[in-house]
Order: C-alpha cells, then structure tokens, then sequence
C-alpha cells in the first residue's frame, strides 16, 4: 500500500488562510473576550450554555463561529467553481480514529492548536508553550514514520 503524503505547496492561500485565522481569533477576543479555540467552543456548543451562567449569551457567537468554518468551503465552491481538495487518506475507518484521538487530545490537553497555538503563544502562556511543542513533536514523528516507516 502507498501512502500519498505529500501535498501542494500553496505560500499565497497559506498566507491568506493565515491572517484570516488571526483575524478571526482577535475578533473573537475583542468582541467577546473570549479565546477562538475550535475545541472550546464546539465543546462549550455541545453541552450548551446556560444564559444565566457567567458566560453572559456566549451561545450565539459560539454557533455562527461554528456554522461559518462548515459554510465556508460551501462559499469558496460556489464562489470559484473549485470544490476544496481534500488532502487526506479517505478511509472512513482511519479519519474516525484520528477524530476520537484527535478529540481524546482536545480532552487531556485543555485545549486544541487553534487555541493553544494561535491564542496561547500570542497570549504568552507556559501552558501552551508546552502544548505546541507537544503538537509539533507528535506531528514530526507521525511525518516521519508516515514517510520513512511505512
């Protein structure tokens, strides 16, 4: 069996893709103080909100985050007339697995790359310092045998 692991080198949409992630994170805590990890708030989502716990209305903002990242590559095809290129292996059974690790993750590290990697480290905190390093140690490995090993 061969693995495709490697994918198109793409600086401009990376680029784009980059500030639009920032700007949505400096947004999110401008408006609501609030930090945009992805695991946070659909974890927050999912168990739903009290309105009158301290979180004061956090539901709303939290859902159309949520339903603007599952609208956008529905946009972006309608858009362009390009469908989003999905770059991963299709076993089903393989994308479940990494989902429950990916979320077991989420779990124990308080915390997903959106929230310690792009909100942590801008925020200076130790906590995520070691977290992404985790993330890119963990990623480093998984490249290696994925390409080396395999």
């Amino acid at each position: 069996m061969e693995l495709d692991t490697l994918t198109a080198f793409t600086p401009g949409a990376s680029l784009f893709g980059g500030i639009l992630i920032g700007l949505s994170a400096v947004m999110v805590m401008a408006l609501f103080g609030r930090i945009s990890g992805i695991s946070g708030i659909t974890n927050a989502v999912l168990n739903g909100i009290s309105p009158n716990a301290n979180h004061g209305g956090d539901l709303g903002w939290r859902v159309a985050f949520i339903l603007g990242l599952i609208a956008a590559p529905v946009i972006y095809t309608a858009a362009t007339g390009n469908p989003v290129l999905q770059t991963v292996p299709t076993s089903l059974i393989g994308m479940a697995l990494a989902g429950i690790i990916v979320g077991l993750g989420t779990a124990i590290g308080s915390g997903c790359t959106s929230g310690h990697g792009v909100c942590g480290l801008a925020r200076l905190s130790p906590r995520s310092l070691a977290a992404v390093l985790s993330f890119m140690v963990s990623a480093g490995a998984t490249v290696f045998v994925l390409r080396h090993v395999v």
